[in-house]
């Protein structure tokens, strides 16, 4: 078994770890800032911590109601721009806490008024120095390249801290989402049964909404980074503005389609993809045998908001494995490392 695939299986551990230890410093924040409001939310990430980020974002302006903004680093460290940043609150989301971009923006983000907040799975790195606080997803080591672990505990993460800004979030709801990840590992021996029809995909598209536009883009990374498949991404709604053209019959396109307001929009793409003969593969709790080639159904029916973390499991899992299947080390992909700095 690849460390990838072992570090996708401890997820449930590192959840409810996560949620336990950190539930306290949640509470704190919501009883110090969660009746003031923040005007502004800050993320800055990179990698897969920045599609977390997308996450975050989406689900703060929809369940929180305050503005959000995915940080551009080089605003920063190559622009050197003055930012009003009082009464925001600037989030960086690192595995590493390393990244030394992300760390230069969130120092320069604090220096112009804005109160710090730092999620990392390294309580010795660099970020922990630099912010006013910090958040810690308990995962251990991560050893393989590709994230995995520390990814779903930075969505855990993001859950509390939209609960703890006054949040339309139920803890209880968030507590469980450790058993609704260990449920979503049961899919992995459907993802063997069909694994083998992708070996020699060389292109695909992942087509997802809302809050799970950030799952979009991080099995479209981990497609990328672990099996070498060039990978486009897509809002459903962007992916009808030009880029259907490309779809014909047999190009594989990964959909994620939880209930909830996407889900029109999702069932409506389905359709038309159907109609070119792609090859669909539909990740949800629904069933969408009519609509879909392939589906990996979560063994679990939730509210929309509640989906992101079960439903990305199964696509880990398929990366994990095709890499394997098309000869690859999932755990080693050429010419990358954990740690990536930039400027």
């Amino acid at each position: 078994m690849s460390i990838m695939l072992k570090e996708i299986e401890e997820q449930p551990a590192t959840l409810e770890r996560t949620y336990r230890r950190e539930l306290g410093k949640a509470q704190r924040f919501r009883s110090r800032w969660g009746q003031s409001k923040f005007r502004l939310v800050v993320l800055i990430a990179r990698g897969s911590s920045d599609n977390a980020a997308l996450f975050g974002r989406y689900l703060i302006e929809t369940a929180a109601g305050i503005p959000v903004s995915l940080a551009a680093p080089s605003v920063h460290t190559l622009y050197h721009s003055a930012l009003d940043l009082r009464d925001a609150l600037v989030v960086g989301v690192s595995q590493s806490g390393q990244g030394t971009d992300v760390n230069l923006a969130l120092e320069s983000c604090r220096k112009q008024g804005a109160y710090t907040l730092g999620i990392t799975n390294e309580p010795r790195s660099a970020m922990v120095g630099l912010v006013d606080e910090c958040w810690f997803v308990h995962a251990g080591k991560e050893c393989s390249v590709a994230a995995t672990k520390s990814y779903t505990g930075q969505l855990l993460l993001l859950y509390l801290l939209c609960w703890a800004l006054d949040g339309r979030l139920n803890l209880d709801s968030i507590a469980r989402l450790a058993d609704h990840a260990d449920r979503a590992l049961k899919l992995r021996s459907q993802v063997e049964s069909i694994v083998d029809r992708y070996r020699f995909m060389r292109q695909a598209v992942v087509v997802g909404r809302g809050l799970n536009y950030a799952n979009a883009y991080e099995l479209a990374l981990k497609l990328m980074e672990t099996c070498y498949v060039v990978t486009e991404r897509f809002s459903s709604a962007d992916f009808l503005h030009g880029p259907i053209a490309m779809i014909d019959s047999g190009f594989p396109v990964f959909v994620f389609a939880p209930p909830g307001p996407t889900q029109p929009g999702i069932d409506d793409i389905l359709r038309k993809l159907r109609e070119l003969r792609a090859d669909t593969l539909a990740i949800s709790c629904r069933s969408l045998d009519k609509l879909a080639t392939v589906q990996l159904r979560i063994p679990v029916v939730l509210d929309e908001v509640y989906t992101p973390i079960p439903y990305i499991i199964p696509g880990q899992i398929l990366a994990a494995l095709l890499a394997e299947a098309k000869g690859i080390n999932p755990d080693a992909p050429r010419r990358l490392s954990k740690v990536t700095r930039t400027l």
